[in-house]
């Protein structure tokens, strides 16, 4: 139960996402923690952090557990039984290690800058986990092996992340690129691969980079790592090129700050235009 401190007026909630819906990005989590944020502050359940002058703030540790707690109850609404994986990173930002139920957030992990590629093919998340799950029952010698070997690159990968920040050698980067490669093959053998996704990992190989589906697989979304060197005009024509192909992509960043509050002066023209229009 929310206990409000304060009267809240009746209002009208705007959104404006970026995000598309449905592509395994998280879309609703970052909906059910902004709306969670905003709700709880508008009744005084968590301060309002920011200070006279500041653009942006932050809530408080416990602030925040409440906040992700409520966004966790607004993705129950959306998806009825979800792994609290995408409302807890988008509540605290960063990277986090999701295991047998445990979330744990890595403490120091480096911005890494990605392509991110939506190649608008519809998946049921529901679909595929069924279809795992089949193979791994069917072929339990073979299937558990590749799960193990799953483990493991998520475990190197989070060695390799929790390193980074106190010695930023581009040496990691090649090591980060293998196992992409390796953890996109293993995908494939489980069954949550997809043409699409073959396709777009072919096409950014042909400019010396390197993806990997993210999400549930079978379509949605994929990742290419983009090294710090790595050229403009690389990665202007890998994205040329996968528009040829019918997808969407952005350039962003992974391991960016979760849930903040933002005075108006902060945002972009081009959100005070779409919340403005609506």
């Amino acid at each position: 139960v929310c206990l409000c401190f304060r009267d809240v007026p009746s209002m009208d909630i705007l959104v404006w996402s970026e995000l598309p819906t449905g592509a395994g990005l998280g879309s609703s989590a970052a909906y059910a923690v902004c709306l969670a944020g905003a709700l709880l502050t508008a009744c005084g359940a968590v301060s309002c952090p920011l200070k006279e002058g500041e653009s942006t703030a932050r809530w408080t540790e416990e602030e925040l557990t409440l906040i992700n707690s409520w966004a966790f109850q607004g993705e129950r609404v959306i998806h009825g039984n979800p792994s609290g994986v995408d409302n807890a990173v988008g509540t605290w930002g960063g990277a986090l290690r999701y295991q047998s139920g445990k979330i744990t957030p890595l403490k120091r992990v480096p911005m890494l800058r990605i392509l991110l590629t939506n190649t608008k093919v519809p998946r049921s998340t529901k679909v595929l986990v069924a279809g795992v799950k089949e193979k791994i029952l069917k072929f339990p010698a073979i299937m558990n092996p590749v799960l193990d070997s799953i483990d493991a690159i998520s475990q190197e990968c989070q060695s390799v992340l929790e390193a980074m920040p106190a010695n930023p050698s581009p040496e990691y980067y090649p090591v980060l690129e293998e196992l992409f490669d390796i953890n996109q093959h293993h995908l494939n053998v489980i069954g949550v691969g997809h043409p699409s996704l073959d396709r777009l990992c072919r096409v950014t190989a042909s400019h010396g980079l390197h993806s990997k589906l993210t999400g549930a697989g079978g379509g949605g979304c994929g990742i290419t790592l983009l090294r710090p060197d790595t050229s403009p005009l690389a990665v202007e024509a890998a994205k040329r090129d996968l528009c040829a192909c019918g997808f969407e992509c952005w350039e962003t960043n992974i391991g960016a700050p979760g849930v903040t509050l933002h005075h108006s002066s902060s945002l972009t023209a081009e959100v005070l235009r779409a919340l403005s229009e609506s």
